[in-house]
């Protein structure tokens, strides 16, 4: 299972790539507060000039002072500057270019068991499998469950993802569309636990529709005293509290499950 999402993501940064986007010319980015741009001005090099957008949504440019561009695309940045400049007075038809050299305004945090986490900016439309294959994937601990937290409008919601379940079921309408300040979260794999005869007693990560067969496997399988007969689980019911059932190797192993191995008696 673990190599399935490792090939997903793969694939997903394959396609991120053949997109081509380049995040300075991208159309339909909208300049916000920590953004660093570079404007230059055709037949004006003494006006080329790099900035910040400071929290106020401005940035300072030459002759004009501070101007308001958050909340606008960089084109409509540059329609606005060249506007200022022929107004002034100070050119008679200003050619403006501006490119968004760092992207910080809008970023998703990508967390939890992932390769590199961090923040990743977003530069058009992007879904939750975009950002999962920049941040390489999903670790060697990371589950099939992703977490997507969003506010809008000023409200916060949280989505969760089964991601492997998706893809196999081509369900790609549940790969949300992701936005600066969103988070994804990346579950850590469930465990279950095997103790007693077996040669590498211990947690093991839990994969769907597990039998504690497999998981004699997973610890290594049976020392030379052990046998799979009167193996027990050791479970927590629906208040917490724990009880120990007998169980037979083709059993379901459930989450936190501490299953334990007997010494054979001959």
């Amino acid at each position: 299972m673990k190599r399935f999402v490792t090939r997903v993501c793969a694939w997903t940064i394959t396609a991120v790539l053949a997109l081509g986007v380049d995040m300075a010319h991208a159309a339909d980015v909208v300049l916000g507060a920590g953004d660093m741009v570079k404007v230059s001005v055709y037949g004006s090099p003494d006006l080329a000039t790099e900035a910040r957008v400071s929290e106020a949504g401005s940035m300072t440019f030459p002759l004009l002072g501070d101007v308001q561009v958050g909340g606008l695309t960089a084109q409509e940045a540059e329609k606005k500057l060249g506007g200022l400049l022929e107004k002034g007075g100070f050119l008679r038809k200003a050619q403006v270019n501006l490119l968004i050299t760092t992207l910080a305004s809008q970023q998703v945090s990508v967390l939890g068991q992932v390769n590199r986490p961090g923040r990743y900016p977003v530069d058009g439309p992007r879904k939750v499998l975009d950002l999962l294959a920049l941040a390489g994937g999903m670790g060697p601990e990371g589950g099939d469950m992703v977490s997507l937290v969003r506010t809008r409008n000023g409200a916060t919601t949280r989505e969760t993802i089964d991601v492997v379940d998706m893809v196999r079921k081509g369900e790609l309408n549940r790969d949300y569309e992701v936005a600066g300040g969103d988070i994804i979260f990346v579950e850590r794999a469930p465990r279950a636990y095997i103790t007693g005869e077996v040669q590498r007693p211990g947690p093991f990560r839990l994969e769907r529709a597990m039998t504690i067969r497999q998981a004699l496997s997973a610890g290594g399988g049976l020392t030379q005293r052990g046998t799979q007969h009167g193996l027990r689980i050791t479970r927590r019911d629906a208040n917490g509290g724990a009880q120990t059932i007998d169980a037979k190797p083709d059993d379901l192993v459930q989450v936190d499950d501490v299953i334990t191995v007997k010494e054979s008696w001959f």
